[in-house]
């Protein structure tokens, strides 16, 4: 498919996707959230793909927010359906992918752009990132799943100040609190990005399929029963063969 908002670059098995809307620092409409709904569905079927990458065109933003232009008249049934839609067809897309999908943030993560960067299931962000929460200085607040996601990579004390205050996090304090990963230097972020996405797509795809969904039950009463079954199911599976065989032989499985 060809798409107007995003770019999609494919490197060996590795799929990065860029969203380019640089005259508005890449600010999420609904064209945009769109398009990066449908190219996940494509990557998530495309079985070349083991790890998918999620960044921003240029080095001044990841994603700088949603287009408040397009909601701005909005009522409260329009506005409930555009939050719902969005997280469904996004936001919780991304945290349910059954390939991992890491955040390259390169730049200002704010609004609906650090709810995508927290929906992703790891977080890189370069020296210049600035993340943040604003919505509270609309008289709203966080829509895309903000206020369930950020309490718990910073915890509830740290996720009140930032959605209360509305201050954007430098990327020195979003490491220091868990919120991202790593930090690098902006030239080194997506090589950086893509070295740990190349030692993940190494690893069993079936395992680590499982693992997301384990772990993203690990706040329910379901995480732990959950984990168990999939260790056993895992044992019949081709991956399980292959990889206690490489340990075995001391080699490199091939997965």
């Amino acid at each position: 498919m060809s798409y107007e908002n995003i770019l999609l670059q494919k490197e060996d098995r590795l799929s990065i996707i860029t969203i380019n809307r640089p005259e508005s620092l890449n600010a999420l409409n609904a064209k945009t959230i769109s398009e990066l709904s449908s190219v996940l569905d494509e990557l998530n079927s495309d079985t070349t793909c083991r790890v998918i990458i999620i960044t921003g065109s240029g080095e001044k933003s990841f994603v700088a927010g949603a287009d408040i232009k397009e909601f701005s008249d909005f009522g409260q049934d329009q506005a409930e359906e555009l939050a719902r839609n969005g997280q469904n067809s996004l936001f919780n897309k991304i945290e349910k992918m059954t390939k991992p999908v890491i955040a390259a943030v390169n730049g200002f993560a704010l609004g609906g752009g650090l709810e995508l960067a927290m929906a992703c299931h790891i977080r890189y962000a370069s020296e210049n990132a600035k993340l943040g929460l604003p919505e509270v200085t609309l008289g709203l607040i966080p829509g895309y799943g903000g206020t369930q996601r950020l309490p718990k990579l910073v915890g509830k004390g740290i996720a009140n100040e930032m959605i209360f205050s509305a201050k954007m996090v430098p990327a020195a304090k979003a490491k220091e609190t868990g919120l991202v990963n790593e930090v690098y230097p902006i030239e080194e972020l997506l090589t950086k990005t893509k070295e740990l996405a190349k030692t993940i797509a190494n690893n069993s795809p079936m395992a680590i399929s499982k693992a997301i969904h384990a772990i993203n039950l690990s706040d329910t009463d379901k995480g732990f029963e959950t984990e168990i079954r999939y260790f056993g199911e895992l044992f019949e599976t081709d991956d399980k063969k292959e990889g206690v065989s490489a340990f075995l032989e001391k080699r490199k499985p091939g997965f």
